[in-house]
């Protein structure tokens, strides 16, 4: 018997979903009800995930993995870890600032046509280059005769840099370029350092050619894609995905033309909306360790509404005064989030480092525990790590090191 159910295309027969229900709409919707596949791994697959995902967050603190890379083995578990690489030099990824700065699939370009028009964020970028023309044609005129370039190469820093945001006049000005499309980007291999060119040199033609919707036509097409996504979510959730603002309009646009299907869920007290062809799995059988940059996690208030589960990245606070830890990621086992782990590559001697680990309230400790650890042999087999070393911090750990 399949465990999915057909869509739900009758929009006159949702009236309530269940908390149970939206969750496992919900993890559907980002690919878990899907097993990973048992072979060969390649682009076909990461397209396949993209598909239930539609981006990739980017983030460049290195201490287990690059952000990007865990979304796809959560999903596809051990993988090429080129995949990405090789999608974006094929012409099939580019880099955007969307949900934050993230791989997108290179047929949604257009629509981000009216954010580089005039994104409302950016508006302090637009102004410092209508104050500086001189210098935005000076940094076109370097790449267009120099080739790709970093910021740094462009040479234009007065002091040592400072805090992680703090950008030099160069920077500033590829950055403004970089969101106004002029201006493409990938990353060096080396360092992950943005590696900027002129859009034309990296973005296909066919691309940059196309047609571009309307800020109002974007936006609800992004909606729609944030429904297909999540599944179900309230009109927070759908704006986030790709940091929208201002959408009530366009989501009642959308119910009306039968786009978005308005509902509610069990406990939410607001306004839901669900994706028409939305699936409702009789069952998840997830087990996956999730990026704190996941899509299932990435918005704090939603991850408490559907798993019970209070997380916050703890990257930027001091030491002293972490809960958890410096690097958390969640552990999703079946539809639940049952628990978290501190996680460090070791790379010198090779091991995954659980640095601490957490349990939820009220699980089955010791089969969280089996699980969780088959799923850290499996990481650190990706990552070519020779085992897995568990330290004494968290109510979780005792029965972690007894499975590992």
């Amino acid at each position: 018997m399949s465990l999915v159910e057909e869509p739900l295309r009758d929009t006159r027969c949702v009236t309530e979903l269940s908390l149970a229900q939206a969750r496992r709409i919900a993890l559907g919707a980002q690919g878990f009800s899907n097993a990973r596949p048992t072979g060969r791994v390649d682009r076909r697959h990461l397209r396949k995930v993209l598909d239930h995902i539609g981006l990739i967050q980017i983030d460049s603190v290195n201490v287990l993995v690059r952000s990007q890379e865990l979304p796809l083995f959560a999903r596809l578990g051990p993988h090429p870890r080129s995949l990405i690489t090789d999608a974006t030099k094929a012409g099939e990824l580019f880099e955007y600032w969307v949900h934050e700065a993230c791989h997108v699939p290179i047929e949604q370009r257009p629509l981000y046509g009216w954010m580089m028009e005039g994104h409302p964020r950016w508006k302090g970028m637009r102004k410092f280059a209508a104050d500086r023309p001189e210098l935005i044609q000076l940094v076109l005129d370097r790449l267009r005769h120099e080739g790709p370039l970093v910021a740094s190469d462009l040479q234009m820093r007065a002091k040592p840099k400072g805090q992680w945001w703090d950008w030099d006049d160069g920077k500033t000005a590829l950055e403004h370029l970089f969101r106004t499309g002029e201006v493409a980007a990938t990353r060096r291999p080396n360092d992950f350092a943005r590696l900027y060119d002129l859009a034309e040199r990296v973005i296909p033609s066919h691309v940059l050619d196309a047609s571009r919707p309307d800020a109002d036509t974007a936006k609800k097409e992004l909606l729609v894609l944030a429904a297909s996504y999540f599944g179900v979510g309230t009109a927070a959730d759908l704006a986030d995905y790709h940091r929208l603002a201002h959408t009530r309009t366009h989501l009642a646009e959308l119910v009306e033309e039968g786009r978005l299907i308005a509902t509610t869920v069990e406990g939410w007290g607001k306004p839901t909306y669900m994706h028409p062809d939305a699936k409702r799995p009789r069952r998840i059988s997830a087990r996956a360790l999730l990026s704190p940059f996941d899509p299932v996690v990435w918005f704090r208030d939603r991850a408490e509404r559907l798993f019970g589960f209070h997380y916050r990245i703890e990257i930027y606070t001091p030491e002293p005064k972490r809960k958890f830890g410096y690097y958390v990621l969640p552990f999703l086992l079946g539809d639940e989030i049952v628990g978290r782990v501190d996680l460090k590559s070791d790379r010198k001697a090779g091991k995954l480092l659980v640095q601490a680990s957490h349990g939820e309230p009220g699980i089955a400790e010791a089969y969280v525990a089996e699980e969780l650890a088959a799923e850290l042999h499996l990481m650190a087999d990706w990552l070519g790590l020779d085992g897995v070393v568990v330290a004494g911090r968290g109510d979780l750990s005792t029965a972690l090191r007894a499975a590992v």
